[in-house]
């Protein structure tokens, strides 16, 4: 069946070699979605079953004083790695899923200078398509190629915003969070108390399930009897996290312990999710350390030579 979609939509800008999208327009050009009776769209938000067709129209609009040569097409959206960011794919990496299905009805188009141009696209969601959230972007990629240097060398640079598209497939809907490969990789003085000691918390965020999350984390340790030593959220989680996707993420622990044992637990929290990820820890400083590492490899050495020296009977 063929139905009219009913969205929103978000543009971003974007590089052809697929860093985060960061804004809805580049200065040049924007892409969004055609005014409705509604008003303004910032996203493409749909709905659909499997084996539905849904069309719409999305606009271009060329701010610049000379035409504009655009590639259109559809493109997945992912979570990078670094940061947990929103970026999509480019159109020579494989699509699976809003970059399959999504097809202009132009794929190359030219915007005269200071003006529009509005294409109709058309969705396609095959009748085996999983259930719950897909995410991509309608992509408008600049023909021209902006020559930079890299280095000693010359590299061509092309660039793209992305319309993002939101697509809820019908079906059973599980949203899932798991907080995974917890580590903890401490920093302390060589002698106590001459300088603040910190810690780096490391923790990957995978979104198990098939809905787009949006996670909170809390981070807190505990030391000898359970004392709280630290009990904050976390900055710099993703506002989105796509499903399937695995980030790795990290958080400084400034002034953690120079003595102490105990336990670091990070709590993630999102829409009828709760899950945590648990690290234990040994703060010994460095001096006392050696200290008792030399001692017990004397008194291991003291009483092997005894052992020797003692008469057999």
């Amino acid at each position: 069946m063929v139905r009219k979609l009913s969205v929103l939509l978000t543009g971003l800008l974007l590089l052809l070699s697929g860093v985060p999208a960061t804004a809805a327009e580049n200065g040049e050009w924007a892409v969004y979605p055609a005014a409705s009776q509604l008003g303004s769209r910032p996203y493409f938000y749909l709905a659909a079953d499997p084996g539905d067709t849904l069309t719409d129209t999305v606009t271009l609009s060329n701010k610049t004083a000379a035409p504009l040569t655009f590639r259109l097409y559809g493109a997945d959206a992912y979570n990078t790695a670094r940061d947990g960011g929103f970026a999509v794919r480019t159109e020579k990496e494989p699509q699976r899923s809003i970059g399959a299905w999504l097809r202009p009805d132009r794929p190359r188009i030219t915007v005269p200078a200071r003006g529009k141009a509005s294409v109709l696209i058309t969705l396609t969601v095959p009748p085996g398509a999983e259930p719950g959230d897909h995410v991509g972007a309608v992509v408008a990629l600049d023909e021209r190629i902006d020559r930079a240097r890299g280095g000693p060398v010359t590299v061509g640079v092309q660039r793209a915003v992305g319309a993002r598209v939101y697509l809820r497939v019908g079906g059973p809907t599980v949203p899932a969070l798991a907080v995974e490969d917890v580590t903890l990789d401490q920093d302390r003085p060589l002698v106590p108390g001459t300088r603040e000691s910190s810690a780096l918390v490391s923790y990957t965020l995978h979104n198990r399930g098939n809905v787009t999350l949006n996670p909170r984390v809390a981070l807190r340790a505990e030391g000898l009897f359970g004392r709280t030593l630290l009990d904050r959220d976390l900055a710099g989680v993703p506002s989105e996290l796509l499903p399937r996707q695995r980030i790795r993420l990290t958080a400084r622990w400034t002034g953690s312990p120079q003595l102490d044992r105990g336990e670091v637990t990070l709590m993630a929290t999102a829409k009828d999710v709760r899950e945590s990820g648990t690290v234990s820890f040994l703060a010994l400083p460095w001096l006392a350390g050696g200290i008792l590492i030399a001692g017990v490899a004397a008194a291991s050495m003291a009483l092997w030579a005894r052992r020797r020296g003692a008469p057999s009977t």
